[in-house]
């Protein structure tokens, strides 16, 4: 349950309550019965969501509420909830101040905040999602948009936006393209219809391997790519589209009948002007050891770091137990020298029953966990997104067991 008392001190605050702060807090839970009672979870939302599924619920194949828990139920046991979300960073003093202007004193901080969503970076977006033929998966709210527009799309044309910021899961914006085209052949409007994917990014994915894979998938659905190209406005009424070329900075109008947006995001606001962040505005930590360059008692984990990968769930897997080993290390005053790769997986949803697991580290190569070429779609991996992962995480992952 939240914290309702007064109590200001805490051997270890955890900033955020979401996939990287649950994790943590449960896993050094069951390393240290020491623990219990003196780590604080500070996160103001009530709710606790499976993101990952967002992608099958924006294209009818799963329902929303499936991907939806209490907060509350997350919660460790042994951890304390303060519901409350956290305004500015004082490392200086070993302190967060809270929205409602508590000061939170730690001996030890994990900042698992996660990545902020700038909707407002993209003019007309926020007063077009929803409406005009404008989706998007990355919000609970508008995640049924999209399957309203797939579903009852006629023809014509369909865009599907990548924006020149790192995203969480950076496959989404393109899984969700490929089961639209799915889709769209089902329903026989296929052949009336192009589909689009306009990227600020330089290329489809950034691993050779995988990257060669999603060629031939794009070939084989006759989708059209545009790289270097990233939506700064929404033009709903008009049913337009504007990029910026980042080559040459003129701007491109595309006219659209539905487009599937993936807004800009960035490190939260309160890192970004704080004296932990890297000059680029994410929490800057060590990669491998994920201690914080300047602050040895504070680490960082997850989608709000500055570590050079990919930010998923999948990575703060392979994260979270290197924090917890080398935070349990510093506090009983021994080396910290646990060590994360880069390990990071983005299942790629290429249709319906169909799956590129891709894996790899800091060095982009591959780093695979079955035992044959998972650049081939399958339908097996298909079914371990949509089946076996959601149960990992709510009875492994979050318990602090897997």
């Amino acid at each position: 349950m939240p914290e309702h008392n007064q109590r200001t001190h805490y051997k270890i605050v955890i900033v955020g309550g979401g996939s990287a702060g649950i994790s943590v807090a449960a896993r050094l839970l069951r390393k240290s019965q020491d623990l219990i009672g003196k780590i604080a979870i500070v996160d103001f939302a009530t709710k606790h969501y499976y993101q990952p599924l967002w992608t099958l619920a924006g294209a009818g194949a799963v329902k929303k509420d499936v991907t939806e828990r209490e907060e509350a139920e997350v919660i460790p046991s042994g951890a304390i909830w303060v519901q409350d979300a956290v305004a500015e960073f004082s490392p200086d003093e070993n302190a967060v101040i809270t929205a409602s202007r508590t000061k939170l004193h730690y001996d030890y901080l994990v900042v698992a905040a996660g990545i902020q969503i700038d909707w407002d970076k993209v003019k007309g977006l926020k007063e077009s999602i929803g409406k005009h033929g404008v989706c998007s998966n990355y919000s609970y709210d508008y995640v049924d948009s999209t399957w309203d527009n797939i579903r009852h799309f006629k023809g014509g044309t369909a865009i599907f936006t990548n924006p020149n910021t790192p995203v969480k899961c950076g496959g989404a914006p393109q899984k969700i393209m490929y089961l639209a085209d799915d889709y769209f052949r089902k329903s026989g409007v296929r052949s009336q219809s192009s589909i689009r994917f306009v990227s600020g990014g330089a290329s489809i994915f950034g691993v050779k391997k995988y990257a060669d894979a999603l060629q031939k998938v794009i070939e084989r659905k006759q989708i059209e790519t545009q790289f270097k190209h990233n939506l700064i406005e929404i033009a709903g009424e008009k049913k337009q589209a504007v990029f910026e070329n980042l080559n040459t900075n003129e701007q491109v109008v595309m006219p659209y009948d539905m487009i599937h947006v993936v807004p800009p995001m960035s490190a939260p606001d309160f890192i970004k002007h704080s004296s932990l962040a890297a000059s680029d505005g994410w929490l800057d930590v060590d990669k491998y050891t994920l201690q914080h360059k300047r602050f040895a008692n504070v680490f960082g984990v997850g989608d709000c770091t500055n570590l050079p990968t990919s930010k998923t769930g999948a990575a703060i897997r392979k994260q979270g137990p290197v924090v917890v080993q080398n935070l349990l290390s510093l506090i009983r005053g021994k080396q910290v020298d646990s060590k994360y790769d880069g390990y990071t997986s983005c299942p790629l949803v290429t249709g319906y029953g169909k799956l590129i697991l891709a894996e790899f580290d800091y060095d982009m190569n591959p780093k695979e966990t079955f035992p044959f070429d998972q650049s081939r779609e399958r339908r097996s991996m298909y079914w371990l997104k949509k089946e076996m992962l959601p149960l990992m995480y709510w009875k492994g992952m979050l318990k602090g067991t897997m």
